[in-house]
C-alpha cells in the first residue's frame, strides 16, 4: 500500500497493525490510552463536526498546546481529512504574535490546550477578523469544549473530499521561529512530509510492540514527522513532557520506551546529573565511576574492543553503565537528537554505555529530514549529522563565499523540499538558486563531505552561514563549533561567541548555577549568590582554566581571549514579556544578545 496522503497512515495501523494503545498520555496521574480504532472514531466525527461548522477546504485551523496529547493527533487527522490547513502554534509566543500569525494565514478556528492559551488567543481575537472561534481541549467554565463539534454520522461527504485530495496539496503552515524579525509560514505538502516519513521509518530501529516518549512540541516539524513515523510503524505513543521524565516515577520509568527524540541541552542535563551524581560518590565508589566515564572517551560507532579492553568494558558495563541504561528505563534501542548540534561527547557517552545516540539534519522548509546518522553498522559517524537520505540530493556550493577548503552552504533538492512561504513569494526566491536549470533550497549551513566507515559519505555541518562573524582583520569565525564545544563543560550553562568588526574573539557566558554552587563548596568557596559569586577571583580563574583548556583545539584566530560571566538567563520566553534571547527550538538570537548586553561587551573590549 503506496501512502501519498497523511491522514492515511492511520488506516496504514489499522489495516496492518492495529493497536489497543495507540496513543496515550497521563490524565490526573493515570495513564489514558486510545486504540488505533478510537483514534479513527474520534476524528471522523470531528471530521463532520467541522464540516458542520462551515469549514471548507484550504481554510486554516490553529492548534496550540503546552505538551503533547491525543487530542492533537485526533484534531490533525479531522482538519485534513477535510481538506483544511494545520496551522500548529508554539504555546510561548506572546499574544502580539498570535496576532500576527492567525492573521498571515486567516485562521478560521483555534484548538487551544489548558492553562493561558485560551486567555493568549482570546485576547488577540478582536484583532483577527477571520478568527470565528476558539475550542478548549480540556474542559473549562464557561468555554466551547473541543468534543461540543463531534457530530455522529456516515463518512461519505469526508470521503469524497479525502478522494480529492493529491499529495501536491498543502497539508499545513508552519511558522518558523526567526532569530530576527516575523516568523515565515512554510507551507508542507503531504507528499513533502510523506516523502521523510518514508525515507526514515525504516531506518528507525523499532516497530511493531515497541514503545516510544513523545516529549519534544509536536507543533515543530521534527518531532511531528517523528509521529507519523511511530503511527506508520505501529509503534506505541506515549506523550508526556520534559518535567515529567526523570526519577523513580517519571515516565522513563513508567514507559520504559525503546525509543524517542530529543534535543542536544536535555541529553546535556540527564549527564549532568549522573555527573553530579558521580561527584557525590566516596572512596571506591566514586573511583570506579569516574574509571567507567574515562573508557568512553576513545569510543566510536561500530569499534570492536577484545582482550583486557573489552574486559574492562564489561566490567564498567555491568556495574556503572547498566544503572544509567535503567535510569532511562531499561529499554532504550536507540535516541535521535536533532534542531541543534549535538557535542560529540554526549554522543560518545551515551553510546558507549549501550545508550545508542544518532544525530539528524534538516529544516522545516525540507519536512525536515536530509540526512540521518543510522542504528545499523557502517550507517553513523561521530562529528556528522549522517549519509544524506535515499529521496535527497545534497550539494555543497562554495560559489559565494570565503570557505575553507571542501567546505560551501549546503543546498538540497527533492520531494521534501517547501512549496514555499506563505504569502512571501520575495522571501521564497531568496533561498532557492538556480544551477544549470535545476532548483536548489538554499539551507543557510555551511557544511562539507567527508569519508566514514567504508568509504561511505557523511555530511558534517560547520557553522551557520548567517552567524559567521567577521573580525576587524578579515578572518571569517564560526562561532556554533566554538560554543559547543565549551558547552561540554558543566560550568557552562550558555555561550555566545562575539568578535564581529572587533580585533579577537571573546565569549559571554552563563554559568551553569547548580554545578557552579557544586564547585563552589568543594572549593571552599560561600555561596551568596550566583551575581557575587561570578565577581570572585578564585570562580574568575577557574573558567579562565576552563578556556585555557578548550583554545588549543581551534585555531589561533578563533581562540577566546577575554570573556564576561553573566547573572541572568537566556530563555525561549520572558515571563516580563520582553525580548527572548533563545528561539523556541533553543537556538541563540545573536542580535537580540548583543543588544541586551551591549554595555557587558564594550567592557570586554575597552
Amino acid at each position: 500500500m503506496e501512502l501519498t496522503r497523511i491522514f492515511e497512515y492511520i488506516q496504514y495501523q489499522k489495516k496492518n497493525c492495529p493497536l489497543e494503545k495507540s496513543v496515550g498520555h497521563q490524565v490526573n496521574g493515570k495513564w489514558v490510552y486510545y486504540s488505533t480504532d478510537q483514534v479513527i472514531e474520534m476524528a471522523n466525527k470531528a471530521s463532520l463536526g467541522l464540516l458542520k461548522l462551515g469549514v471548507k477546504p484550504g481554510d486554516k485551523i490553529a492548534l496550540i498546546a503546552y505538551k503533547n496529547r491525543p487530542e492533537w493527533v485526533v484534531m490533525d487527522l479531522a482538519i485534513m481529512q477535510v481538506g483544511a490547513i494545520n496551522v500548529p502554534v508554539y504555546p510561548t509566543i506572546s499574544p502580539g504574535e498570535y496576532e500576527y500569525i492567525f492573521n498571515d494565514s486567516a485562521v478560521k478556528l483555534a484548538f487551544v490546550g489548558k492553562d493561558d492559551l485560551y486567555d493568549k488567543v482570546n485576547r488577540a481575537k478582536p484583532n483577527i477578523a477571520t478568527l470565528e472561534d476558539i475550542y478548549t481541549l480540556d474542559r473549562q467554565d464557561g468555554r466551547k469544549y473541543w468534543e461540543d463539534i463531534f457530530v455522529e454520522g456516515t463518512m461519505e461527504e469526508p470521503q469524497a473530499i479525502m478522494a480529492g485530495i493529491k499529495e501536491d496539496d498543502m497539508a499545513t503552515i508552519i511558522y518558523t521561529s526567526g532569530t530576527t524579525g516575523n516568523p515565515k509560514g512554510v507551507m508542507l505538502s503531504h507528499k513533502n512530509i510523506v516523502s521523510t516519513v518514508t525515507g526514515v521509518s525504516e531506518l528507525l530501529p523499532v516497530g511493531k510492540g515497541h514503545k516510544c516518549l513523545s516529549f519534544l512540541p509536536i507543533c515543530h516539524i521534527f518531532e511531528r514527522s517523528a509521529l507519523y513515523a511511530y503511527i506508520y510503524n505501529g509503534v506505541s505513543i506515549n506523550f508526556t513532557g520534559t518535567d515529567n521524565l526523570g526519577g523513580e516515577t517519571g515516565d522513563l520509568q513508567n514507559v520504559k520506551p525503546h525509543f524517542f527524540t530529543t534535543v542536544p541541552r536535555l541529553l546535556e542535563k540527564v549527564y549532568e546529573k549522573i555527573y553530579n551524581k558521580g561527584l557525590a560518590l566516596t572512596g571506591t565508589k566514586k573511583k570506579l565511576f569516574f574509571w567507567a566515564l574515562s573508557l568512553t572517551e576513545d569510543f566510536e560507532y561500530g569499534k570492536s574492543y577484545s582482550g583486557m579492553n573489552g574486559f574492562k568494558r564489561s566490567i564498567a558495563d555491568k556495574l556503572i553503565f547498566s544503572k544509567w541504561r535503567e535510569a532511562l528505563g531499561g529499554n532504550v534501542k536507540g535516541i535521535l537528537t536533532g534542531a541543534a548540534p549535538c557535542p560529540v561527547k554526549m554522543a560518545k557517552v551515551f553510546s558507549a554505555a549501550g545508550i545508542p545516540i544518532r544525530e539528524g539534519y534538516g529544516l522545516t522548509e525540507t519536512s525536515p529530514g536530509l540526512t540521518i546518522n543510522t542504528y545499523e553498522a557502517g550507517g553513523a559517524m561521530l562529528g556528522t549529522v549522517g549519509p544524506v537520505l535515499s529521496h535527497v540530493d545534497i550539494m555543497i556550493d562554495a560559489s559565494d563565499g570565503e570557505y575553507k577548503e571542501g567546505e560551501g552552504e549546503i543546498l538540497a533538492k527533492g520531494p521534501n523540499i517547501m512549496m514555499g512561504y506563505y504569502n512571501k513569494p520575495d522571501a521564497t526566491a531568496k533561498v532557492m538558486k538556480d544551477i544549470d536549470g535545476t532548483t536548489w533550497f538554499c539551507t543557510g549551513d555551511i557544511g562539507k563531505i567527508v569519508k566514514g566507515p567504508g568509504g561511505k559519505e557523511f555530511l558534517k555541518i560547520t557553522d551557520r552561514k548567517k552567524e559567521l562573524l567577521k573580525t576587524s582583520g578579515g578572518k571569517y569565525v564560526a562561532p556554533a563549533p566554538i560554543e559547543n564545544k565549551f558547552k561540554e563543560d558543566f560550568l557552562i550553562e550558555q555561550m555566545m561567541v562575539i568578535g564581529e568588526k572587533r580585533k579577537f574573539v571573546s565569549a559571554l557566558i552563563i554559568p551553569a548555577e547548580e554545578a557552579l554552587k557544586d564547585w563552589c563548596e568543594q572549593n571552599e568557596i560561600s555561596w551568596t549568590s550566583l551575581s557575587e559569586v561570578i565577581k570572585n577571583e578564585k570562580v574568575l580563574n577557574h573558567y579562565q582554566s576552563v578556556i585555557n583548556n578548550f583554545n588549543p583545539q581551534f585555531s589561533h584566530i578563533e581562540q577566546i581571549k577575554k570573556f564576561k560571566l553573566l547573572d541572568c538567563a537566556w530563555e525561549p520566553v520572558k515571563a516580563d514579556g520582553s525580548q527572548a534571547e533563545l528561539t523556541p527550538t533553543m537556538k541563540l538570537k545573536r542580535r537580540v544578545i548583543r543588544e541586551k548586553h551591549h554595555a557587558d561587551i564594550e567592557t570586554i573590549y575597552t
